[in-house]
């Protein structure tokens, strides 16, 4: 109901208030001029009402010819300038020029239709450039993600073709594995995070028991605990919520590799889900490197990797597509760490839809 009211509200304010005061001097004025002339007529020609009233016909095509100019040079000034200047901005803006900016003639015309929309086309415009900057760098990080696999993979084949043992060549050959296996995994988190931006994925709600699913996500990653010799601790109390299973394997699957990529081989890794209130809690903390505070800004940037030691082992995706699916789901995250002493994400989950 307030929105409705917000559209109409600028209804009928198309003039402006220099608008509004030509308007009313000018019928003022054929008025008053109307009434002198004839009063004069009646004085000069008393009792000929013919005369009056051809002094009267002239009177009054001379005052509208009058206030036809008058109007016309008011629409000039009031109507015409700001029409040209939106439709030369809203061309220039369907050429992709983004940088076009409009500058209201009189600081009282922004209480005027007009006025709003030039100063709606001005907050368009900004907008769209700030879509176009992402966009052209997500272009730039994304061809730059695809040409480090694909630089690697053309070397290890080149060198596979001329390998004489076996051995070399297994080697070459799973480092090819390897890093085809990497960029069918940014595909698939592109195409992901394109669907979630773009609303075309949507949370399919039902009953799900979440310490279940977080234990089989836990299992999933336990060749890898074991590789790197990791403590994993794990405390989950029974929860049942509404949501949608296949985007929180997305969260989990996403924090748990996370944990386990930057956490040093004898470290901790512990998950935790506990009730508070109507919520439930979800913690996954590990003693990895941690993060900095201007890290911890940018953790959720697209293709943002804080540990560039570690770059080899991810596209600086994941985290992006965990805070996507997490405001789709109506959740929240949230990141505690410190600079070498570990990081823990704290997922808060309504257990009602």
């Amino acid at each position: 109901m307030n929105g409705k009211k917000g559209r109409n509200g600028g209804r009928g304010r198309l003039l402006s208030p220099l608008g509004t005061v030509i308007i009313f001097l000018t019928v003022a004025a054929i008025i008053t001029a109307a009434l002198l002339v004839y009063g004069a007529a009646e004085r000069r020609f008393a009792g000929n009402r013919g005369a009056i009233a051809a002094v009267m016909l002239t009177v009054v095509i001379f005052l509208s010819i009058a206030g036809a100019a008058i109007d016309a040079l008011r629409r000039k000034i009031t109507t015409e300038g700001p029409v040209g200047q939106i439709l030369d901005a809203t061309e220039r803006i369907a050429r992709g020029d983004f940088s076009v900016r409009l500058t209201l003639p009189r600081p009282g015309d922004k209480h005027n239709d007009y006025g709003r929309i030039m100063e709606n086309l001005n907050s368009m415009a900004a907008e769209l450039a700030k879509t176009e900057v992402l966009r052209s760098d997500f272009i730039a990080n994304v061809s730059h993600e695809f040409k480090t696999p694909l630089a690697v993979i053309q070397n290890y084949a080149a060198a596979l073709r001329s390998a004489s043992g076996e051995e070399e060549r297994r080697q070459y050959a799973d480092v090819l594995i390897g890093e085809t296996k990497k960029l069918t995994a940014l595909v698939s988190n592109i195409l992901k995070l394109n669907k979630l931006e773009n609303s075309g994925l949507n949370p399919a709600r039902e009953r799900i028991r979440l310490d279940e699913q977080l234990e089989q996500c836990a299992l999933a990653f336990e060749d890898k605990i074991e590789e790197k010799n990791l403590h994993f601790d794990c405390d989950l109390c029974r929860a049942e919520i509404y949501s949608d299973a296949d985007c929180l394997e997305i969260v989990w699957n996403n924090l748990l590799s996370n944990a386990v990529k930057f956490t040093e081989p004898g470290g901790k890794i512990f998950l935790s889900l506990l009730r508070e209130g109507g919520d439930f809690l979800v913690r996954i903390s590990d003693t990895g490197c941690g993060i900095s505070e201007e890290t911890g800004r940018r953790i959720f940037d697209k293709f943002y990797q804080g540990d560039t030691s570690h770059a080899q082992e991810g596209n600086g995706l994941g985290l992006a597509l965990v805070k996507r699916v997490i405001g789709l789901l109506g959740a929240e995250i949230s990141v505690e760490s410190e600079l070498g002493k570990g990081s823990t994400f704290t997922v808060r989950l309504r257990s009602e839809p």
